[in-house]
């Protein structure tokens, strides 16, 4: 009887997890992604023009991008004009897409997105509307 009691005075041996060095990890990794999801979310950079335009959805369609050089990006891969016409069709079949946004630095010539725009044309898609940067509201001008 002496020595069952001994072993009940001593600690007992339980199998727990220690769950707060996994909460710890948990909100660090928590932190982490909220610091790093806007910036991943990029794309890429331009300087679109202000025009009166309302928000683009990205999820609606297919954005293709052309930068201040005259790059060429489709959904931000960036594509050759020679590759740009098979591509974006594969795309659009691909994703069902009903609306083909074109979306072109300030900076760059018009010519490169006319050349763009026609080259959706050429492909039969209709569906093509240009970005810009909504307007500031009560700017006198």
């Amino acid at each position: 009887m002496n020595r069952r009691s001994g072993r009940h005075l001593g600690l007992d041996v339980r199998a727990e997890i220690n769950v707060t060095s996994l909460v710890d990890v948990a909100f660090t990794l928590l932190i982490i992604f909220m610091i790093t999801a806007p910036i991943l979310q990029g794309g890429v950079e331009i300087e679109v023009p202000r025009a009166p335009a309302a928000p683009l959805q990205a999820s609606e369609g297919i954005v293709i991008t052309i930068d201040r050089e005259g790059g060429l990006y489709l959904d931000d891969v960036p594509v050759t004009m020679d590759e740009f016409d098979a591509a974006v069709v594969q795309v659009i079949r691909r994703r069902d897409a009903e609306m083909v946004y074109v979306k072109g630095d300030a900076n760059v010539s018009y010519g490169a997105v006319l050349r763009v725009i026609g080259k959706l044309k050429e492909a039969d898609i209709e569906a093509v509307s240009l970005v810009a940067e909504p307007e500031e509201r009560g700017r006198g001008g």
